[in-house]
């Protein structure tokens, strides 16, 4: 297993590394790649279930991103400690019937000393918008790095 940097004890600065890291891992709505963040042994709370281990996660992560079609996301920091992160995020998706969300949401994250997470607590809410209402706009992947955050956005 290798270091994840940026390592604990985070700075504002390697804190909010970290999440843009994180973020842009999950905007690649790659499983198997985001899952290596996560120790092997990890424990997740994510609305009603409850992964242990990168296996479990990466299973989440399949089933999250067949339904959350075209997701865009962004991170910001709310806090954050020597081996924990407080994270608030915002993304965007469409169902298969078209319907467009706006998911907000909060995480709470603590680190092993190798940068890997061992604990990630999200607790998400879904908001039917209109596609006219969306805030995200950029091609899918990597958030480009003028695109403006959630503050920005008035999120």
């Amino acid at each position: 297993m290798s270091a994840r940097p940026p390592l604990p004890p985070f700075t504002r600065e390697t804190a909010i590394q970290k999440i843009r890291l994180a973020e842009d891992a999950w905007n690649t709505r790659d499983p198997a790649r985001v899952v290596l963040a996560y120790s092997p042994d990890t424990r997740w709370r994510n609305r009603v279930e409850f992964p242990v281990g990168r296996e479990q996660a990466q299973a989440l992560l399949e089933r999250k991103w067949s339904r959350e079609l075209d997701y865009r996301l962004i991170k910001e920091l709310w806090a954050f400690d020597s081996h924990r992160i407080a994270v608030r995020f915002v993304y965007e998706w469409h169902d298969d019937a078209g319907q467009w969300y706006r998911s907000h949401g909060n995480e709470n994250w603590a680190f092993d000393d190798d940068g890997l997470m061992v604990r990630r607590h999200a607790s998400i809410n879904d908001q039917p918008i209109a596609e006219a209402e969306r805030k995200f706009h950029w091609p899918l992947g990597r958030r480009p790095d003028e695109y403006p955050g959630l503050s920005e956005l008035g999120l």
